[in-house]
């Protein structure tokens, strides 16, 4: 439905995103920061959120967030599938 199409009961919101410089930005995509404001049926904001995105490298970690990721879904899937023959054969 478009913007016409509001109830009197449905919050208004808006958002500011920044990139990596500050500048401002209308793609989320490019955000790595900003501010989203709602506020009901346009009056005083009722609730701000502030977001920060950064990438971390983990210095203990020897191979990247994502495949350490992976191999530990990995691993609880292989106890899940353990569980499941044990508990089958009991």
């Amino acid at each position: 439905m478009g913007e016409g199409n509001k109830t009197n009961n449905e919050p208004s919101s808006a958002a500011v995103y920044r990139d990596a410089s500050g500048a401002v930005v209308t793609d989320p995509a490019q955000a790595v920061g900003g501010e989203i404001i709602e506020a009901p049926n346009g009056g005083e904001p009722r609730r701000r959120t502030w977001f920060r995105i950064e990438e971390v490298e983990l210095d203990w970690l020897p191979v990247r967030e994502s495949a350490f990721l992976l191999w530990v879904l990995a691993f609880l899937a292989a106890v899940w599938f353990a569980i499941g023959v044990v508990l089958h054969f009991t």
